[in-house]
């Protein structure tokens, strides 16, 4: 059998390799998802601005502008990586985000009574959204090394890097962020198949630990407690969202119009969704769910069909992280479960929201890019 050597590809061929293999509809989705982020963030951006003392009015839209573009950028460029190299950028990531949650506890920003931010001029950086998709990609990998060395401590080893995550969040106190991490987590853990006695061992530990926050902070007790106990605790927030999307009826009160985002706290961030409510209605409101649920529908077929342990475990963890993400906070606007003090994907403000999500979307369309070497080739290199 005559050899044949095979050149190396170009820069050029990888950008073909990358037109043909990508999922274009999934992209598109999310570009529209930011464009209706920049289209919300004129509605809610002004009053928010005027309401903190802001003296230009457009303070938070050309923020939310220029984050947009930031997005658009990590989302197409982490996109190109190969399998191997989006598994390279998750740990790097995943050892920066560490060593900054680790900081934030000694020297982070303060802020309605939690450390989950580090300043950085005007900007504030939360190392949280960006630990959760790199801790998924590496559980989805280090779990896929059980098939080629059956002896390693792969689970245990997964299992330490999600502890030690999960105590950094609980530690700032982030309870919202540790329960997304943890749904997203355990469904890569059984996506990579491990026994499902394991389920047990997370639901006993949930609970117990579900009950020792509501035990000792008072903030998560109160949240549950207004929730189930709405006539006897102050819900303003919960209530002013409710009155908007009502008020929006079926088309909305018109781009603008809305007038309860002027006294509504976080309008341009974890309320948003109302905002939207208010002023596009309830069919604009149902037709971004039906964007959000394409992302996470068409990511989890292309997942499914991946014959690679890894790729699947980890592209079905992100694509679970995303739409889980968005179900909470919309869940949240709508009065579905307590408040989680959590933004909608590429929709709300804020910086480090929207590249986290940026992240987490380019990895997940890195992993599912039809055309690629098997991950098991590259490992036997």
């Amino acid at each position: 059998m005559v050899e044949v050597a095979l050149r190396p590809r170009t820069g050029s061929g990888r950008l073909i390799e990358w037109q043909r293999g990508l999922d274009w509809s999934i992209l598109m989705a999310a570009v529209a998802l930011l464009g209706a982020g920049l289209l919300l963030s004129l509605a809610a951006g002004p009053p928010a601005a005027e309401r903190l003392g802001y003296s230009d009015s457009f303070y938070f839209v050309k923020r939310h502008a220029m984050f947009v573009g930031a997005a658009v950028t990590v989302l197409v460029g982490v996109s190109l990586l190969d399998r191997v190299r989006a598994r390279r950028l998750a740990a790097l990531v995943f050892i920066g985000s560490i060593a900054l949650l680790a900081f934030i506890l000694v020297s982070g920003y303060e802020a309605k009574g939690a450390r989950r931010w580090i300043r950085l001029g005007s900007f504030g950086l939360q190392p949280s959204e960006f630990v959760k998709p790199a801790l998924i990609v590496l559980a989805g990998w280090l779990l896929a090394q059980r098939q080629i060395y059956p002896k390693g401590p792969w689970a245990a080893i997964t299992l330490v890097f999600f502890c030690v995550t999960l105590g950094f969040l609980l530690l700032q106190p982030d309870v919202g962020q540790s329960a997304l991490l943890t749904a997203a987590f355990v469904i890569t853990f059984f996506v990579s198949g491990l026994p499902w006695r394991w389920a047990a061992i997370f639901a006993g530990g949930a609970a117990g630990l579900s009950s020792l926050l509501y035990v000792t902070l008072p903030h998560v007790r109160f949240r549950v407690n207004s929730f189930l106990n709405p006539s006897e605790y102050d819900t303003y927030q919960i209530d002013k969202a409710s009155e908007a999307i009502g008020r929006g009826g079926l088309f909305g009160v018109g781009p603008g119009e809305g007038t309860i985002k002027t006294s509504l706290p976080d309008a341009h961030t974890d309320f948003v969704y109302a905002v939207m409510g208010e002023e596009f209605g309830f069919i604009a409101a149902i037709g971004l769910i039906f964007v959000f649920g394409f992302i996470v529908w068409k990511g989890l077929r292309a997942a499914a069909r991946l014959h690679d342990p890894y790729p699947r475990a980890a592209a079905t963890g992100l694509f679970a992280l995303f739409g889980l993400h968005a179900a909470i906070n919309i869940a949240v606007n709508v009065s579905l479960i307590p408040p989680k003090g959590m933004t909608l994907p590429f929709i709300s403000s804020g910086g480090s929201s929207m590249m986290g999500t940026a992240l987490t979307l380019g990895l997940a369309l890195a992993l599912i890019r039809r055309g690629q070497t098997s991950v098991k080739a590259w490992n036997e290199r």
